[in-house]
């Protein structure tokens, strides 16, 4: 499928075709997509300035914090590979590019990003991807184990997160304001300083 047109792609998703990892790898239109159970969504090329702001913000802090420490931190475009079992990876029918991961265990990364749940996910939301990123996604990582997810909203200045209780079901989300700190639940001793990640 090189070369193929974004309309040729989402048309043949909307006849219920599943799309794999397999397909993806193929697609070299230099657009970004996201396949959630097979289904396909094409990502904006290029986010707002803001956007990238937080999320240059957030990488640093977390960075900061796990240098010379066990977990690593990526951000987008890192591709994030979500198996239901053991099927190969051109089998996968998801795989989703989240703004910020955090992965502690390193036998999920390889050269191709991250096989299997990161412990943390970051989506930094806009009006155009908040739904999904409310539903779809939060349902998303919550189905495949991800332990803390974060909704961030640099419209607002708020800070969303989620935390798997013990029966693996997202608890009600704490909320942060732009002057808040946010204590990263996965991460002994890391608090992150909203000031920073929303200051103009």
């Amino acid at each position: 499928m090189p070369g193929r047109k974004d309309k040729d792609i989402i048309r043949e998703t909307a006849e219920n075709r599943l799309y794999t990892y397999g397909d993806y790898l193929k697609w070299d239109n230099g657009k970004r997509y996201e396949i959630i159970d097979g289904q396909v969504i094409e990502i904006s090329a290029a986010p707002y300035r803001q956007h990238q702001k937080v999320s240059a913000e957030l990488l640093r802090q977390f960075a900061n914090y796990l240098l010379d420490k066990k977990c690593e931190v990526y951000a987008a475009p890192f591709d994030v590979r979500l198996p239901e079992g053991g099927e190969a990876d051109e089998k996968i029918l998801t795989v989703v590019q989240p703004d910020l991961v955090v992965i502690c265990d390193r036998s999920k990364l390889d050269e191709r990003g991250c096989r299997g749940a990161p412990d943390l996910v970051i989506e930094i939301i806009s009006s155009s991807t908040a739904g999904r990123d409310r539903k779809d996604k939060r349902d998303l990582y919550e189905r495949h184990g991800v332990k803390e997810y974060w909704l961030v909203d640099y419209q607002e200045r708020v800070v969303e997160v989620y935390l798997l209780d013990d029966n693996n079901v997202y608890s009600k989300p704490a909320v942060y304001l732009e002057k808040d700190v946010v204590p990263v639940s996965i991460l002994d001793g890391l608090q992150i300083e909203l000031e920073f990640v929303f200051r103009e």
